[in-house]
């Protein structure tokens, strides 16, 4: 009986061993990997496609791929960092949860590192830098606009929780209809006339212009008024990651400015057309 009994103690000791070793290799594998959160839905920053074509990598639990300027920039951060990188397809309204929870190790999302956002995590240095268009319809009322008083009375939008909704209170006399969701849904929405423009960045008005013809975008003489962190773009890090901050921003100081810019024209041409 005692033999049994230490044949069986043996056993289950060797069954936890295995199970040890199998535990240190998965915390092991899990410190190799650099997850970021983004849209995948957002052009040129980031999309959704269906293949690895020009250098996208697979979305996280699906049988989708990320492509954009975003990933790039990802990449080049995993790589500095020796790690794997891994991308986690998350709503906007998701992603500062996420990276709160630990879900993610990072937002890399073309998001503005605003003052608000500063209060709850942290952002890296700038990563890329533009300014404010209005994306409307070729032929429209509005094709031809060059100030904000031209648009008023115009029915405009932008992104929900985007400094960009808050930028639209500078129109005077301007429709502001509800914040959307996502561009995706505000592009149907322009070509369906239920807005006459949305506020974006001039990447994603490039991008929307280059995928529908119907489209194009207003560069205004006078323009928004923004502080320089609401028109740049940076890495989210979880409050107080003082190590993986400091190795985000050293990979970032290692990407020249033009090799952003090369970046971005590539994304911009590499984008699909639905996006």
């Amino acid at each position: 009986m005692r033999k049994k009994i230490a044949l069986l103690l043996v056993a289950v000791l060797g069954a936890m061993t295995v199970l040890g070793g199998c535990g240190t290799k998965i915390g092991e594998n899990s410190e190799n990997v650099f997850k970021v959160g983004m849209e995948a839905g957002y052009a040129p920053f980031n999309w959704t496609q269906s293949d690895d074509s020009n250098g996208a990598v697979l979305i996280e639990g699906t049988q989708e791929y990320a492509g954009g300027y975003d990933v790039e920039i990802a990449k080049k951060i995993a790589e500095s960092m020796g790690k794997e990188l891994v991308i986690v397809k998350t709503i906007w309204d998701g992603l500062q949860p996420a990276l709160e929870s630990g879900t993610i190790d990072a937002i890399i999302a073309g998001m503005s590192p605003t003052a608000e956002r500063k209060e709850s995590i942290d952002f890296s240095d700038n990563y890329y830098k533009s300014d404010l268009v209005l994306v409307v319809k070729k032929g429209g009322a509005y094709e031809n606009a060059k100030t904000l008083a031209d648009f008023s009375g115009a029915k405009v939008t932008a992104q929900l929780n985007t400094f960009h909704y808050g930028v639209i209170d500078q129109i005077p006399g301007v429709n502001k209809l509800t914040a959307m969701d996502d561009f995706a849904a505000m592009r149907v929405a322009l070509q369906s006339g239920v807005i006459d423009a949305y506020v974006s960045e001039r990447p994603e008005a490039i991008s929307a212009s280059a995928a529908n013809d119907n489209f194009t975008f207003a560069e205004l003489t006078d323009g928004f008024e923004t502080s320089d962190d609401d028109t740049a773009i940076a890495v989210g890090i979880k409050k107080g990651n003082k190590d993986l901050l400091e190795a985000v921003n050293k990979a970032l100081s290692g990407i020249t400015e033009e090799e952003r810019q090369n970046i971005m024209n590539q994304a911009i041409k590499n984008q699909p057309a639905a996006n």
